[in-house]
Order: C-alpha cells, then structure tokens, then sequence
C-alpha cells in the first residue's frame, strides 16, 4: 500500500449520516464498512456498548489498512438504562415511538480513531426531550418508511425534527456523530477540516 492510499480518512460506518456530517466540515474520506457483531454483552452498559462498537470497527478496518487512520462510530439511544436499537418492523418502531413520547431520552455516539498502534476514544451523550405524541402521529411517522433504519426509530435532521421538543447537549450527535469532538480529535491525527483542496 502506497502512502498516497493513507493521504484521506477511511470511515469505517455505512451511516448515510455520518458521510454528510463529514462532508460538512469539509473532511476528505472513503469509505470501507467494518462488519462487527453488534449484539451488547451480558450486563453491558448502553456506554461501554458504544464505546466497544466504535472502537471494534475501526480497529477491524485499521488493521486491513497499515498507517492509515480510521474512524469508526457507534449511536445508541438510551431510556431508562435500556439500549433502544433500530426497529425490528413498523411494530417494533410504534412500540419504541410509544415508549419514547413526552419523555426524556439519551442519544450516546461513541466516536474512536485508531492507526496502527494509536487510538483515540470519546462518547458523547445528548438528552432529547420527546413532545408529547398520539397514536395516530406515531403511526403516521411510522409509515413514512423513515424510521426503519435508525436507532430509537426517529431522525432529527429529517421528518422526525417534529417530534424532538428540545435537546440539551450536540446537536449532531444525535444525528449520527458529534462534529465539535470528531473534529478536535481529527486535528490531533492531522486529519485537515474544512479542506478546499
């Protein structure tokens, strides 16, 4: 592998989310999905469990790609200690949609940079208060198709922004990967933001 290979990031998540947040701050990556179990261990905190994740994936495409620096990221949505996964099916995301209105939740991105020998770790957590939803709004949410594939079944940066009353704490973390953090840990990898080139 030529040093050119390693001139750019390598972002080891098939998160649609994360490519756009990092296309945002003007990072130059590729992408090269690490395929991990997913599954959280016996007595597991939702923390530690995004913290393994994030760091499982990056070490696994890191260690395909010698001297390159990878960046592997995890989200999870938290109620009362419970990890609050993507919804097996539309049932699934009524119950999860259900349990989560008028309430207050956590949104916690671990983010993990790792080349070669060098690692670097951060976990994020933002609380997102829910408004108060019936089930016909759930229910119409739901057969937006939208939230299928994200963890607590709802997207904040897309038609689910109308379900969030407030939130305290980053914004894009509950998105898919806090962009304040990632950035300064970038910069300590050399990784340029905001590059024109």
């Amino acid at each position: 592998m030529s040093l050119n290979d390693c001139g750019q990031l390598i972002l080891a998540s098939a998160s649609p989310r994360r490519r756009e947040l990092l296309q945002q701050i003007g990072v130059k990556f590729r992408v090269e999905v690490a395929d991990i179990d997913e599954t959280p261990l016996s007595a597991e905190t939702p923390a530690a469990y995004v913290a393994r994740l994030a760091l499982g994936k990056a070490q696994k495409v890191a260690a395909n790609n010698p001297g390159c620096v990878v960046l592997g990221s995890d989200t999870t949505v938290v109620l009362d200690n419970e990890i609050l996964g993507k919804p097996e099916n539309d049932a699934d995301a009524r119950r999860i949609l259900t349990t989560l209105a008028g309430r207050c939740h956590q949104v916690m991105t671990a983010v993990a940079l790792v080349r070669d020998d060098q690692q670097r770790q951060q976990t994020v957590i933002t609380q997102v208060h829910f408004a108060a939803l019936t089930a016909a709004q759930i229910a119409a949410y739901v057969a937006t198709g939208e939230p299928a594939d994200k963890a607590g079944a709802y997207g904040i940066q897309g038609l689910g922004a109308v379900l969030v009353d407030a939130i305290d704490g980053s914004y894009s973390n509950v998105v898919g990967l806090p962009l304040t953090e990632t950035a300064a840990m970038l910069q300590e990898f050399n990784i340029p933001i905001w590059d024109k080139d």
